[in-house]
């Protein structure tokens, strides 16, 4: 509708309707030139005209309405609802009939029986117009202003287009006459409306009659009751004076002028107009809720992941701007791996040990062995802006560019790797090293030369531990100097490409992996996801799968689009990845993830604490699940110690302790009543003990601090004992970039 402006002069009341009057003339001579096999008025010949209608846009039939996208977890419930603009596209039969109508009523009465432009309605306006002195009554139909909506939409938030879409131009004028004309000729009036009543604002963020009747009466648009209908039909031509949340008394009056409407055409019967004219307003106001901040069992971080994941990933466009389009466009419904069960025991379990006021966070993600599906994703704070909540949208289970940091250092759960590389590479199970307690590092080869620290010493967590160690035993203790004298014969360079082969392409940040000798003790930073991905590839017998999030979409118009794959690859031989499943299965059983127990059923992984307690992990495993804990300062520079971490003091924090409580909390929780699996192992023979002739046989070897400091001693895999209390050693450095050379290792 047009909106009221001054007079003027009895010249300028005349030429508000010379102005109108030129319009219906215009107006005319189109319609002529589509009724006539000629019009010579103003040069126009019947093709002229054919052709310059035949240039409708595509987009003014069905226009590609921006709506919302939902996300859903893989049970098919509702995760989170995400749009640009708050939308839902229905059908005809979605729609009240009594919204339908009233719309028509208090818009344009004769919709349904003059064409594109009503002469008669132009008429009526002049007359008004001129008698009144202003512009007070518009003569715009429903389609021309359905038209209007069309190129408003396609301007989308850029500010100038809008206002162009918005001029009241003649040019503009004919253009939408004319767009009018060609549209009803391809669609039925029906058809229009249904379109019109999709398109159009309703305030407050809600587009279309479905988001309106949700948001102001908490309902669908098809269960709409008369005076409900009637007070939405009626703010379609002011949204903001006729606000029923800020002017009810002028919403209501407008309201009644719509049932009066409604009334005077017969469409309603006085006793439904006297009932619908004595009823409240009764607006139940829906806050519109938009994005993953409305995740609920903190899946906001996942939710925020696919959305990285749309619109970084090229199979959901070529461009960077294709990928925005269809993330803003809207109408996507996307089906996710994650399971609700599992999401809802990780966030219990990283919210129950940490609490959000603490220092420190905790991270976990779960991933699937031989599928790469993620199936839970959670950390300590919940997600949102508000820092005083302790709110935050950084998700510490991912890389940068997925909305996450930097990494963190994964300390000695990165040693499994490089026993990876050695086995792969033919390096025996049954290896020794002398490993003593202290040595500086060695010459590495790498992909292109050799790396020569020069003196820069590498030391074992504990001074009692001092080879020589098997591979399994060193596993079990975490032995810093062995794992440094396996990369001086394996190599910098095939450990490289095994991380790269398990899923490791690049560090957290983004930037490229570094062949430097401390990344076998665990440097190089990394998120808990790539972690999981690693450890659902020894689980998976060596297949390596893509950590995935999103199983299928579907577009608005019901396609189903392409989707990124695991891309399942053999990063290792079936027997590697057995023989590192055995090593790890003991660290779980003798060695210093003994503590943490499992329902009574086989796993395998690798405790991780880095230098000045800046981060410590647990990875551990079944067959059928692999999870990665990370526990630490989300900036990476909270030393834990001497810290209270979940209303508990604690006077240091390692792998066994922190992370591996968290784990097997959630573990045992998601296993509960499942099969058990088993791992295929490998026979490692048992090393033949070399006593110490000076050994008294009641002395008590010493108990270092350590990891697992409840574990009982006894024989670890292949038949060596263990001290009570025993801990092993140490694990990478500081969560800072690495520089190149290595740091003090800290512990596992």
């Amino acid at each position: 509708m047009a909106p009221q402006r001054p007079a003027g002069s009895p010249l300028d009341k005349a030429g508000l309707g010379v102005k109108l009057l030129g319009v219906s003339v215009l107006a005319g001579i189109l319609v002529a030139g589509m009724a006539l096999p000629a019009v010579g008025t103003l040069g126009l010949t019947a093709k002229d005209a054919a052709d310059s209608l035949g240039n409708l846009p595509d987009d003014l039939k069905r226009p590609p309405l921006s709506q919302a996208s939902y996300i859903y977890d893989n049970k098919g419930n509702e995760i989170a609802k995400v749009f640009d603009r708050d939308r839902t596209v229905l059908t005809k039969d979605q729609m009240a009939p009594i919204i339908r109508q009233a719309q028509v009523d208090i818009e344009d009465n004769r919709f349904f029986e003059h064409g594109a432009v009503d002469v008669k309605g132009i008429l009526r306006a002049i007359g008004k117009n001129a008698e009144s002195g202003s512009a007070s009554q518009g003569a715009s139909t429903l389609t021309q202003q359905y038209v209007k909506n069309v190129f408003v939409e396609q301007a989308g938030d850029d500010t100038a287009a809008v206002q162009e879409a918005q001029r009241k131009t003649l040019g503009r004028k004919i253009q939408e006459l004319k767009y009018a004309i060609k549209l009803e000729q391809d669609l039925s009036k029906d058809e229009i409306l249904t379109n019109y009543l999709n398109i159009t604002f309703y305030g407050h963020q809600a587009y279309g009659i479905e988001a309106a009747a949700n948001r102001y009466f908490s309902k669908s648009a098809k269960d709409l009751s008369i005076p409900e209908a009637a007070m939405l039909a009626g703010l379609v031509q002011n949204p903001t004076a006729y606000d029923p949340v800020l002017h009810p008394k002028a919403a209501q009056t407008r309201r009644d002028t719509v049932i009066n409407k409604l009334l005077e055409y017969k469409h309603i019967t006085p006793q439904q107009a006297k009932d619908a004219l004595a009823a409240p307003l009764g607006i139940q106001y829906h806050e519109p809720l938009n994005g993953c901040i409305t995740a609920k069992n903190g899946m906001g971080f996942f939710c925020d992941y696919v959305r990285h994941v749309v619109k970084l990933d090229p199979v959901f466009g070529k461009s960077a701007a294709d990928r925005q389009k269809l993330w803003s466009q809207g109408g996507l419904k996307i089906y996710t791996t994650i399971d609700p069960d599992k999401q809802a025991a990780a966030y219990s379990a990283v919210t129950k040990r940490v609490f959000p006021t603490d220092d420190v966070s905790a991270a976990m993600t779960m991933v699937k062995p031989g599928s790469g599906e993620i199936l839970a994703m959670a950390q300590t704070r919940p997600y949102g802006l508000d820092a005083k909540q302790h709110q935050t949208v950084l998700n510490l289970n991912v890389d940068l560019a997925m909305g996450g940091g930097s990494g963190f250092a994964p300390g000695s759960t990165f040693k499994p790797i490089l026993a990876a590389a050695a086995l792969e590479n033919g390096t025996p199970i049954t290896q020794t090293y002398p490993a003593p307690q202290k040595m500086d590092y060695p010459k590495m080869s790498t992909c292109n030369g050799t790396w020569n620290e020069k003196g820069v010493p590498v030391e074992n967590e504990s001074k009692s531990e001092v080879g020589p160690f098997s591979m399994n035993e060193a596993m079990a203790k975490s032995v810093n100097t062995y794992f440094v004298q396996m990369a001086q014969d394996v190599g910098l360079c095939p450990m490289k490409q095994m991380i790269n082969k398990v899923g490791i392409k690049n560090l957290a940040s983004g930037a490229a992996i570094k062949e430097v000798p401390s990344s076998v003790l665990g440097t190089l930073e990394v998120s808990p996801m790539k972690m999981a991905g690693v450890y659902a590839t020894f689980a998976a017998r060596g297949l390596h799968c893509d950590p995935i999030a999103i199983s299928s979409v579907v577009a608005a118009d019901n396609k189903k689009l392409d989707v990124p794959q695991a891309n399942c690859t053999q990063a290792m031989s079936q027997s590697t990845a057995d023989g590192v499943n055995t090593l790890l299965k003991t660290v779980t059983e003798k060695g210093t993830a003994a503590n943490i127990k499992l329902d009574g059923r086989e796993f395998a992984g690798k405790t991780g604490t880095t230098d000045n307690r800046y981060a410590a992990w647990f990875d551990g495993y079944t067959p059928d699940l692999a999870t990665a804990v990370w526990l630490g300062g989300p900036s990476g520079n909270v030393s834990m110690r001497d810290i209270r971490i979940g209303g508990h003091y604690r006077d240091q924090v390692y792998g066994a302790d922190g992370p591996g409580p968290i784990w097997a909390d959630a573990m045992n929780d998601v296993v509960d009543g499942t099969p058990k699996s088993t791992f295929t192992l490998v026979d490692i023979p048992v090393p033949t003990p070399t006593p110490d002739p000076n050994a008294s046989p009641t002395d008590t070897p010493s108990t270092p601090s350590n990891d697992n400091a409840n574990n009982a001693g006894g024989l670890i895999g292949g038949g060596f004992t263990l001290p009570p209390g025993f801990i092993g050693g140490a694990n990478g450095g500081p969560s800072t970039p690495p520089t190149g050379k290595p740091t003090k290792p800290g512990h596992h």
